[in-house]
């Protein structure tokens, strides 16, 4: 499922405001405990929640060697021999880059939370402010323009740390196919999308706070979320294709399983597509996507070069169970809770820093664009905060599409294989605390010994299909 890549408590503000020292020194604080943290879940002494056992050998086919027809077959020694088949060298590869992410989450919230303070603190918004005012006196217009500065300014400032964690990084694992110049015309692509339908939500928002001063949170959350239903109404048909191209599946062979299990599962769909997404990574992957008649059914093209028929029919029953399970529709629902929760605290932070802080940035209201950072600011950091709240919603989900997948394609070999082909950029056995803290998706143990579990109550069927 897209993550929607890709993207909250304690709303209360303090009224009686701490002195800087002591800000500072319960910041020092918070950054130690979080890098603490961070080393204790990657260091490879950090205790696991199972330990591997004996590999069992395997069959020719990739099957492990514990066959349908036995009757003691045990579903942790399975998982185990499926752990086993992957190589020493390039398990320490996997979790190199995965761990890395952990860290990478807390250099992108630094360094977005610096640029927004710097342009706070240097009067560089109210001077935006005041640009975009001299320009035109329609206040629409004002908005567009303030935000096609910020969005430019911040997207340059944050360029570098851009380039490392999407390029060079991506490169440096053998993750990435493109070179620096169509990489850089799909991040400017992604710029122009932003200034577009960031600049339309902006106007919206902006004349929601002007017009209702005391219920703006409301109506902004409001607005919100019933733009990002547009957005995931509209992306499968004119955002998508403009950084991937998309054909129809013409192999029978793969196509007709997929469509039969579709059908199968109440989707209507008639056609399957493949996205070329080759020319940026080798990553595999699937979703079905879009609602209200734009729905889709997708593979990219290196599922179908690295996996089997079975192996793409158990993805494919996984992404059906995000579609058939309403995933969507619920994740509308959370995400909506999120953000009128999200704008709340806008509310009472923002009403907070104006009062200390306000005249030295000159943004005395939260109509007043100069002050778009410090909302910049305030939403990075509860977002920040929501990280485990939001990859627990998620793994929820994504457990359950698993289960739905086992059980539409019932290939559960063909699903552990998968887990492990996924282990090209997901550490596979992290600790229980690790995955709280940092997975969307199962981890890849949990996930193998669930295709397991389920093969042994199966094991008759099975038995008399193969």
């Amino acid at each position: 499922m897209i993550p929607a890549r890709h993207a909250t408590s304690g709303f209360a503000c303090a009224t009686t405001p701490f002195d800087r020292e002591e800000q500072m020194q319960r910041r020092i604080v918070l950054m130690a405990v979080f890098a603490t943290v961070l080393a204790m879940l990657t260091s490879t002494s950090f205790v696991r929640g199972q330990t591997a056992a004996t590999a069992a050998p395997q069959t020719p086919t990739g099957a492990i060697a514990t066959t349908s027809t036995s009757e003691h077959f045990d579903p942790a020694a399975a998982t185990n021999a499926y752990l086993a088949k992957v190589p020493p060298d390039k398990k320490a590869m996997s979790d190199a880059y995965f761990e890395g992410g952990y860290w990478l989450i807390l250099w992108d919230f630094l360094a977005s939370s610096i640029v927004f303070l710097l342009l706070l603190v240097t009067g560089l918004s109210a001077r935006m402010r005041d640009l975009a005012e001299r320009i035109t006196r329609f206040k629409p217009i004002h908005t567009f323009l303030y935000w096609v500065q910020f969005l430019v300014l911040t997207s340059l400032l944050i360029f570098p740390l851009t380039v490392y964690e999407g390029f060079i990084r991506e490169h440096k694992y053998g993750l990435a196919t493109q070179t620096f110049g169509p990489w850089m015309g799909d991040q400017l692509k992604g710029l122009g999308i932003g200034v577009v339908f960031g600049g339309l939500l902006m106007m919206a928002l902006y004349g929601i706070v002007r017009r209702l001063p005391r219920t703006w949170w409301i109506w902004g959350a409001i607005t919100s979320l019933v733009f990002l239903a547009f957005l995931s109404l509209i992306s499968p048909v004119f955002v998508a294709p403009l950084f991937n191209k998309y054909t129809r599946l013409e192999d029978p062979a793969i196509r007709d399983p997929i469509l039969s299990m579709a059908r199968a599962n109440g989707i209507s769909a008639k056609e399957v597509f493949v996205q070329d997404a080759s020319r940026q990574s080798t990553r595999i992957s699937a979703f079905v996507t879009g609602f209200l008649g734009t729905e889709r059914i997708v593979l990219n093209d290196n599922l179908l070069k690295r996996c089997s028929v079975a192996e793409i029919e158990s993805v494919m029953g996984h992404e059906m169970g995000h579609y058939v399970m309403n995933h969507v529709y619920k994740d509308l629902m959370f995400f909506g809770i999120v953000i009128v929760l999200g704008f709340a605290f806008l509310r009472k932070g923002s009403e907070w820093a104006f009062g200390r802080w306000g005249d030295k940035w000159r943004a005395h209201a939260a109509g007043d664009l100069a002050a778009l950072p410090l909302f910049a600011l305030l939403i990075s950091s509860y977002f920040f905060v929501l990280t485990p709240i939001d990859n627990t919603y998620s793994r929820v989900e994504e457990y359950e599409a698993d289960m739905f997948g086992l059980n539409a394609a019932r290939q559960p070999d063909a699903e552990a294989e998968v887990d492990l082909k996924l282990a090209d950029y997901r550490k596979l056995d992290p600790g229980p605390i690790e995955e709280f803290l940092f997975y969307d998706h199962p981890g890849g143990r949990t996930r193998i010994y669930a295709a397991m579990r389920w093969k042994a109550e199966h094991l008759h069927e099975l038995g008399n299909r193969e």
